[in-house]
């Protein structure tokens, strides 16, 4: 059986991973879409097409950046809690 401490360490090393991931994603978010804008302005600034792209990446983005940063593990506490509210 895992130690707490290996256990620890796993999960904070999963997620730095989630974190750096997050912090590529909302770089290449950036880039992408600064590009289209590009495009969209040396095309002559007429209907502004980026947002779809923009809302729907960034919808994501931004469901991706819950989970990253607000979305917590479930604990052993949340589990015995769970248990002693259904019995």
């Amino acid at each position: 059986m895992r130690t707490t401490e290996q256990t620890a360490y796993e999960r904070a090393r999963a997620r730095l991973q989630r974190k750096r991931k997050f912090r590529g994603d909302l770089a290449a978010f950036l880039a992408v879409n600064g590009f289209l804008v590009g495009i969209w302005a040396v095309s002559g600034f007429g209907y502004f097409w980026p947002a779809w792209v923009m809302a729907v990446w960034g919808l994501f983005l931004v469901l991706d950046a819950w989970n990253v940063f607000y979305r917590r593990e479930i604990t052993d506490e949340d589990i015995q809690r769970e248990l002693h509210r259904t019995r």
